[in-house]
């Protein structure tokens, strides 16, 4: 590895660029291969990769295991060898199945990723190609524009208007401009205006730059293992770590009550280590993290096959979760085929020069990449050769309008082109049947009515102007002024037509839409009504610069519509939202998006984003649509859906058998169970858990968002947990009371009698309804067939006395059959009463 290069922001450039044997046409392709193998890919060394050997030691970092495997080799070495090797096999079996699946569930996420990448205009061969970001060394010249997310550390060589936004490294909101000059060797970060850094966005302008630095060696990279440490726990991580806590608790008081009760019963004290601690290894939901992976990542390879691409596998839960939606309108509402329908004067009529002054508009900015400037650019060809450019003042979020001063024929001329208001607001002139005329009350009354009309009918107007004269070597805002009112530009976005047919299903999935848009009130107002979005508010950002968070707070449930707002203002009605208690999604592809997207529970944007945007979002939709996010939210709701199943089913099973394990031991005068027979138990039910990650789910769990609930949890352990305990001690009172059946006989029956149980009570639980009311998924039918057959064959297998375990009798079977569809009636009737009472809470 090269080592790092030390103020390269205070030297001549010739002298920046001969230090990383570059120039201004680039690398070559032979080149850039030759430096990735010196320089390694453009990634962060610090943001840990995953590693297939940890993968595989995590399986054994619960400090429980560790107990066992401890306390089963000293039992062991005290002479029975043959159990300890069967127990440490169960264990090993366990921890590889556990690693496999999340090994592929890993994989398989890790493959979807790769299916949405950040790409940068990387000047290799002497031209300009795109480049995923990982490929990029030091040398490469690297061509900057709105929205690029910048790939690594670097000096500017050309910059036209160029800011960038560079807050995550220096903490400031505004934009730094950039330029290609020398600053002082012990110059800050904040003062290298010459240099540009990973991590950071370019908010406006265009640019050339040179990686100096790449990876692990920029200054992003020095930071980067304290910004992964402050990410935000998502709510699904959240409730993990609280259910682990509370898991916790359970096994240690339970390890340490059931061993010291059984060594004051004078059962020898290994084997009540070893037992005690099986019986904590049995709560536990040992694949809890095999199945999370496996669920999330089975949910995410189905929603990629519907076009939505999830970048961070934890946000599924928030996507079930969600409740509201925001969105604009442009290509989620509408079609997002803008169409350029006029070119008129202040009256209406098509006008030629009005067109000509867009498409030089268009044409000659550089600041910021749009589709309306394509459109006018593509609609038709007009010749510009003598025509030029001097200079321009880029758009920006605030002033909403972009302007270019370019010569022609001895003349110079400033044309604005931009949002109604704004170029309006800066016109002091209109041009008038060929003549200049002073804006009169009259006139700008005439000209609002134009525009309110066009708006009223869901066309999308910008205005136009323009003054001819002597102008400043470098232009600025302040020159915008005086200038003459010229027309309009008109387009035309028509509604999808599945719409309306889309919100209505987000409705009856309870997920509020809401428009958040820089466009004007009365085109927001159109777009809503003819899409059935019912508008019960509207708030535009002049009122949202003067209101207040307290009455933002109040009014924000009834407002549906919030139009004319900028990107602070985007984030503002966000963070609103959340204080109501919503979980958020906001969808968007801009620059202008970004600070939405940072503040959203959920980010969503689509492929052909912006750079920033893309690297922000959580999710991506292959196609701007409300239908595809329609059925990614179902999708969410799923996999969010069957990831509880297997907390609250196996939770309580576990907890059930264990507890009735632990209680029983303190009156029989043997272990009901062995630690080799619990873990056996453990291991086979954990087959049918892991299918949960493909079943069905009821129709009626995808209407609404679900949350993460530690107290309902809590309370369907307990609940169905002491029921299943119910059972267990009707079943020992019968095997050792009625029946008088011996060690072996009676431990048998129960290790039947658990598998059993733990079955029915995944069928039964899985579902909210009656269990024949519900279908279950092929795989997990199968396993659950199958683990039955194989029980009851088991006993009468070489493998039975591996586990000492002993066939049962006809009458014991059928005694433990009755037991066990009275306990199916049981757990329905209990199951009804849970609901009814939890809905009432």
């Amino acid at each position: 590895m090269e080592p790092k290069m030390v103020s390269y922001w205070s030297i001549p450039l010739p002298e920046a660029l001969e230090a990383v044997q570059s120039g201004m046409e680039g690398l070559s392709s032979t080149e850039a291969a030759k430096r990735l193998n010196i320089y390694g890919e453009n990634a962060l060394k610090t943001k840990e990769k995953y590693s297939t050997f940890r993968a595989f030691l995590n399986q054994f970092k619960n400090p429980i295991i560790l107990i066992l495997l401890f306390a089963t080799i000293v039992s062991g070495l005290t002479g029975d060898w043959f159990d300890a090797q069967i127990i440490l096999l169960i264990v090993l079996i366990s921890a590889i199945l556990s690693f496999y699946q999340e090994y592929s569930a890993n994989q398989a996420i890790e493959k979807l990723k790769s299916n949405v990448q950040v790409k940068c205009s990387v000047k290799r061969d002497g031209s300009f190609v795109d480049i995923a970001s990982q490929y990029i060394v030091p040398g490469d010249i690297i061509q900057l524009s709105t929205g690029s997310l910048i790939p690594a550390d670097g000096l500017i060589l050309v910059s036209d208007d160029l800011f960038v936004n560079q807050s995550v490294l220096t903490g400031e909101s505004m934009a730094s401009e950039k330029h290609a000059n020398l600053v002082e060797r012990d110059s800050s970060l904040e003062e290298r205006s010459n240099c540009v850094f990973m991590g950071t966005s370019v908010f406006i302008g265009t640019g050339l730059m040179v990686v100096m630095e790449s990876g692990s060696r920029t200054e992003y990279g020095n930071i980067a293992e304290q910004l992964t440490a402050l990410m935000p726990e998502t709510e699904f991580e959240r409730g993990v770590r609280h259910f682990g806590y509370l898991l916790s608790q359970i096994m240690l008081i339970l390890t340490l009550v059931v061993f010291a009760i059984n060594v004051l019963l004078s059962k020898p004290a290994i084997d009540a280590l070893l037992f005690s601690v099986a019986l904590a290894v049995g709560i536990t939901p040992q694949l809890l993290p095999a199945i999370t992976s496996i669920t999330l990542s089975s949910g995410a390879r189905v929603m990629a096959k519907n076009g939505v691409i999830i970048r961070r596998l934890n946000s599924i839960e928030n996507f079930g979760s969600m409740d509201t939606l925001c969105t604009d309108k442009t290509g989620t509402l509408t079609e997002g085929d803008l169409q350029l329908s006029g070119a008129v004067d202040w009256k209406g009529e098509e006008s030629e020069e009005v067109f000509r002054l867009a498409y030089l508009n268009a044409t000659l900015q550089k600041g910021m990449k749009n589709n309306l400037d394509e459109i006018i650019h593509n609609s038709r060809k007009i010749n510009i050769e003598n025509v030029e450019k001097l200079d321009e003042i880029s758009f920006d979020f605030t002033r909403r309008r972009v302007s270019v001063l370019y010569r022609e024929d001895g003349i110079s001329s400033l044309v604005t082109k931009g949002a109604f208001s704004s170029v309006l607001e800066v016109s002091k002139y209109v041009t008038v049947e060929g003549k200049i005329q002073v804006k009169d009350a009259v006139l700008t009354a005439a000209i609002e009515k134009r525009y309110k009309d066009w708006s009223d009918q869901g066309i999308r107007v910008l205005g136009l102007a323009y003054k001819a004269g002597s102008f400043p070597a470098s232009l600025s805002v302040s020159d915008e002024r005086d200038m003459i009112f010229t027309g309009f530009l008109l387009f035309y976005d028509p509604p999808k037509v599945d719409s309306a047919t889309t919100l209505a299903e987000l409705k009856r999935k309870g997920v509020g839409v809401r428009i958040i848009t820089g466009d004007n009130k009365f085109i927001a107002l159109h777009t809503a009504e003819t899409v059935g979005l019912k508008v019960t508010g509207i708030i535009t950002g002049k009122e949202l610069a003067v209101m207040s968070d307290e009455v933002l707070w109040k009014k924000i449930e009834e407002t549906t519509v919030f139009a004319e707002v900028d990107p602070n203002q985007k984030e503002r009605i966000i963070i609103a939202l959340k204080k109501k208690g919503h979980v958020v999604g906001y969808m968007g592809d801009g620059i202008n998006d970004v600070t939405a997207l940072h503040a959203a529970d959920v980010s969503i944007t689509v492929d052909n984003a912006v750079d920033v945007a893309k690297e922000l979002a959580d999710i991506v939709l292959m196609q701007k649509s409300l239908a595809v996010l329609s059925r990614g939210i179902e999708e969410g709701r799923t996999t969010f859906s069957n990831t509880l199943k297997y907390i609250w089913v196996t939770t309580s099973a576990n907890f059930g058998n264990m507890f009735s394990v632990a209680g029983i031991s303190m009156i029989l005068p043997f272990f009901p169970l062995l630690t080799k027979q619990i873990l056996l138990l453990n291991f086979m039910t954990d087959f049918p858990a892991l299918a949960l990650s493909s079943d069905n789910v009821d129709n009626d769990v995808l209407k609404s968002p679900q949350k993460w609930d530690m107290r309902f949890i809590r309370n369907f352990m307990l609940t169905f947990g002491l029921l299943s305990s119910v059972f267990d001690y009707v079943t020992t009172f019968l095997l050792f009371t009625i029946f008088r059946e011996s060690q072996g006989q009676f431990q048998s029956g129960w290790f039947v009698f658990s598998i059993f149980t733990e079955l029915v009570t995944l069928m039964v639980m899985r579902t909210k309804k009656p269990f024949y009311l519900s279908k279950p998924g092929k795989m997990l039918a199968f396993f659950s067939v199958f683990l039955g057959i194989f029980t009851l064959i088991l006993l009468y297998t070489p493998l039975a006395k591996v586990f000492s375990l002993q066939p049962i009798p006809l009458s014991i079977l059928l005694m433990l059959g009755g037991l066990l569809i009275l306990y199916v009636f049981s757990m329905e009737i209990i199951k009804k009463i849970f609901y009814q009472h939890a809905q009432k809470m």
